[in-house]
């Protein structure tokens, strides 16, 4: 491989170290939680908003994404789209550090909580954030070949989570959060100064055909190339049954990733302990991809992706039961085994499971989808790739929230994530793939 490609895979590579903090500090571990416990009116409430707001993204992505792919492809915007997300999500970032606990906007008369405004804030950021990574993604068939797909997107998504280990480590040193929660906040502009650095390769070093003249004569061009698509999708069997088994499982993530704080709240913990826990699943995560990525090249990607599986659905499922060994609640055990299985440590095991193959299967996802996908369509089939991660995530977001609500605890809203792994895991089975 020649200096030049090297180049662009590390510019690339790079882009998923840059926005790897947005998902871990934002999303996951630290303002999801900061959200539905602080600025909230109080946690039911809070865990219902969070679940609209993951809703809405996930709606607004899953329409726009196929759409925005083939532009990409037929005028040669994809970098300029790729920027243009990326500032999105660094811009709202930074608006969420001005909201304060018990603020109250004035409309006209009309009075609105600080969570609305909180919450619309983060989904434009949610927003530019999922867009990034969609044309962000598309690069990988550009860079990759068939013998080192999976080591590409595994050392990709490995320095990724570095990112995210390296921005909860920061986050540790410099702010104190076991004491001022209103520190959190600081925690927003760190990610925003972080992706804005980091970001910086990615925009530079990547090479990207010159944007062509005629926006609406592309517009047209895109719209039909995805109708062609859609009527030529009956050839493409394989990525059909692949973006259904991806559309449930992805929703499963999806829902961890939006309510792992929140339920690591509901367990007990508390903000430090879960910038801790934070950087122990990035560990394993990193652990995960690296290691999974020269796996996949040797066994295979599909046998692969089957095992991550099956370990995120036990894992999730011993999360679900964890609160369970609460003697207050169900199960109470003799008291020299309740300090090795109680409610904390049961989802200790079940996080650090989760985090090593969290990483592995959304990498081999990727690289399955770059394998099947043709050559002349890798943008707008990316599309497709980002509606099927998409298109139904906001039912799992929802559900838990709702389940929240009619339950009053979030244990009731993680039967959903286990619900959506097993279907998954059905429709993958059935793919019956040897790559």
């Amino acid at each position: 491989m020649d200096l030049k490609k090297n180049k662009e895979i590390i510019a690339w590579s790079l882009y998923d170290f840059a926005n790897q903090p947005f998902t871990t500090l934002i999303v996951t571990f630290i303002f999801g939680k900061f959200f539905v416990e602080v600025l909230a009116k109080n946690e039911i409430i809070g865990t219902s908003l969070w679940s609209l707001g993951i809703a809405i993204t996930a709606i607004f992505v899953s329409f726009l994404s196929p759409m925005l792919g083939a532009l990409a492809d037929s005028g040669g915007y994809r970098k300029l789209f790729l920027i243009t997300s990326t500032y999105l999500c660094v811009f709202a970032t930074i608006g969420l550090y001005f909201f304060h606990p018990g603020q109250v906007f004035m409309f006209g008369s009309t009075e609105i909580h600080v969570s609305i405004i909180a919450l619309v804030i983060f989904v434009i950021a949610n927003i530019g954030f999922e867009f990034g990574t969609v044309f962000c993604n598309s690069y990988l068939s550009d860079l990759s070949t068939n013998q080192n797909i999976g080591k590409i997107s595994g050392y990709a998504w490995g320095l990724g989570f570095v990112g995210g280990l390296l921005s909860l480590a920061l986050s540790l040193a410099l702010f104190d959060v076991s004491n001022n929660t209103d520190n959190v906040r600081y925690i927003n502009l760190l990610v925003a100064v972080w992706f804005i650095i980091f970001s910086l390769p990615t925009f530079i070093f990547l090479k990207d055909k010159k944007p062509q003249k005629g926006l609406r004569k592309h517009f047209k061009s895109s719209l039909n190339s995805i109708i062609s698509t859609f009527r030529n999708i009956s050839s493409h069997k394989v990525i059909v049954k692949f973006l259904i088994a991806r559309l449930f499982y992805n929703d499963a993530l999806v829902t961890i990733f939006a309510f792992g704080g929140v339920y690591a709240g509901h367990i007990g913990f508390d903000f430090l302990e879960v910038l801790i826990l934070g950087i122990v699943l990035n560990i394993s995560a990193c652990i995960g991809s690296f290691l999974f990525g020269y796996l996949e090249d040797k066994i295979g990607v599909f046998r692969m992706l089957n095992i991550t599986l099956w370990v995120l659905f036990s894992s999730v499922l011993l999360a679900f039961i964890a609160p369970f060994f609460d003697c207050n609640k169900l199960i109470c055990l003799p008291s020299d085994l309740q300090g090795i299985l109680n409610p904390k440590v049961l989802f200790w095991i079940a996080g650090i499971f989760i985090g090593l193959m969290q990483g592995p299967n959304q990498s081999g996802s990727r690289s399955l989808m770059a394998r099947l996908t043709p050559e002349s369509k890798k943008n707008e089939f990316f599309g497709f790739y980002a509606f099927s991660g998409k298109a139904t995530s906001f039912v799992g977001p929802l559900f838990f929230g709702i389940l929240t609500s009619a339950f009053g605890t979030q244990q009731a809203g993680l039967l959903v994530v286990v619900l959506f792994f097993l279907i998954g895991i059905m429709f993958f089975k059935s793919l019956r793939l040897t790559v």
